[in-house]
C-alpha cells in the first residue's frame, strides 16, 4: 500500500502538506506498521484474535462467525490517518510502512479515501 500511495502523493501538485485516507468501511482498518519483517503484522493479527475470538457469543453475527470480531478489530484500529507531506513525499520512518488490515476471513474489495492538503 505504501508505494502506491507514494506514487499518487508525488504525481500531486502537493509539495507540503498533508495526506489523509479515510478507509470505507467497518470491518477493516488502517495501520502504519513495521514494513520490513511481515511477522509484526501475523503477531498484530493474531494479537487482535485474542482479543475478539470468534468463538465468542455475539449478538450481531449475520454475516457469519467473523462479523463482530471484525467490527471490534477495526474499533480497536484506525480507520483514518493523516501522514505529513514535504518536498512531495511522504514523510515516514526508515520502517514505517502503510497497510490495510483486513478483519474479515476473505478478502474483500475495499475502497480508500485520499485528501490532499496543501501547496
Amino acid at each position: 500500500m505504501t508505494n502506491i500511495i507514494e506514487k499518487l502523493v508525488a504525481k500531486s501538485c502537493i509539495s507540503n502538506g498533508f495526506l489523509n485516507l479515510s478507509i470505507m468501511h467497518t470491518s477493516c482498518s488502517l495501520m502504519i506498521q513495521e514494513n520490513a519483517d511481515y511477522t509484526v503484522l501475523e503477531d498484530i493479527k493474531d494479537f487482535l484474535s485474542r482479543i475478539a475470538p470468534e468463538n465468542f457469543k455475539y449478538n450481531h453475527n449475520s454475516e457469519g462467525p467473523d462479523d463482530m470480531p471484525s467490527h471490534i478489530k477495526s474499533m480497536l484500529t484506525q480507520t483514518n490517518l493523516t501522514l505529513s507531506i514535504k518536498d512531495s513525499k511522504l514523510l515516514l520512518g526508515t520502517w514505517q510502512g502503510i497497510f490495510v488490515l483486513e478483519h474479515r476471513n476473505s478478502d474483500k474489495q475495499r475502497s480508500l479515501i485520499f485528501h490532499l492538503i496543501g501547496n
